[in-house]
């Protein structure tokens, strides 16, 4: 089989596709045909290393797995004796933010970390559904929210930030995007009232308070966006102060929060569901085939994309 490959963390430059053997499905795995996947944040820290403390998770000196890739739409092939929800021919999908080995053609994978697949989705469609939707929902499924609540989304075109848009909007929040303006159409069908242009106006210094900010770039701290919240306003970011995010909770007030990303399958299911029904559309920016990967991840590294980067395969 045809796969992503690399021996040492680095640039896309250290990618190759290789020609490897076919995996095979133990007593209790799956084993997958590929059909799409995606070339997201999490694959480019994985691929690179960076921030440092990801090696502690993928290997100190060189990666723990040599295939790359996270999230996976595909076909099932083949199931091992002991499986019991799926069967050859059906639509499945799954993610593992450390590492799936999904850049391939192929997946051997345990039962337990793949579910069904949106009935109504093409396998593209369905690989943009993971991961910037996982992180989005595991972040906002942990908050009660009330009638009424605001909520403003830096960073709204992403796969996260698309994500937010369209789970807030789905609980009811009433969002305010900061994104470029070229992009204020899109951002507004997928369920916000209001556009910040970051291109035109600094969000940083708008009146407005909200009982919510979710930072799904990354690029600002709970210090720098507190003046925003209300009283007893959250702030949630995709690179969380983990110590922040333990201490302002018990202090009353203002807060940071991060929500431990766990039950991977329960919150795919949850965003399967929402695909099925309309209330979630995944946002696509470019498709690769597998042999231009590494064009792919160039891309991602570049902090351009709008929405997924879709591999084809």
């Amino acid at each position: 089989m045809r796969a992503s490959f690399r021996t040492t963390y680095g640039l896309p430059e250290v990618l190759s596709i290789k020609d490897l053997a076919k995996p095979h499905a133990g007593d209790d795995d799956v084993l997958i045909r590929v059909y799409a996947t995606t070339v997201n944040r999490s694959d480019y820290h994985v691929l690179t290393g960076k921030p440092f403390f990801m090696k502690l998770f993928t290997g100190i000196r060189s990666p723990k797995l040599s295939i790359t890739g996270s999230d996976f739409a595909g076909q099932v092939e083949a199931v091992g004796k002991d499986v019991k929800r799926f069967k050859v021919g059906d639509k499945v999908m799954g993610f593992i933010d450390m590492g799936a080995q999904s850049h391939a053609e192929y997946l051997a994978m345990a039962e337990s970390k793949v579910t069904f697949a949106p009935s109504n989705l093409t396998y593209e469609e369905t690989a943009a559904c993971l991961e910037g939707a996982f992180y989005a929902l595991c972040a906002i499924q942990p908050i009660k929210f009330q009638t009424g609540q605001t909520a403003l989304v830096i960073g709204a075109t992403g796969a996260i930030g698309s994500s937010y848009v369209q789970f807030l909007s789905h609980y009811g929040v009433d969002v305010t995007a900061v994104c470029g303006g070229e992009f204020s159409y899109l951002v507004q069908s997928l369920g916000a009232s209001r556009i910040i242009d970051y291109k035109k106006d600094d969000f940083r210094t708008i009146t407005d308070r909200y009982d919510f900010v979710f930072d799904a770039v990354g690029k600002y701290t709970f210090g720098g966006c507190k003046h925003l919240l209300k009283d007893n306003g959250a702030y949630t970011s995709s690179h969380p102060n983990i110590f922040l995010a333990l201490i302002t909770p018990l202090l009353g007030g203002k807060k940071e929060l991060f929500a431990i990303p766990k039950d991977v399958i329960k919150i795919l299911n949850v965003i399967g569901d929402l695909a099925e029904r309309g209330r979630f559309v995944p946002v696509i920016d470019r498709k690769y085939p597998l042999e231009k990967i590494a064009a792919a991840y160039t891309y991602v590294g570049s902090g351009q994309k709008i929405g997924n980067v879709v591999i084809t395969i």
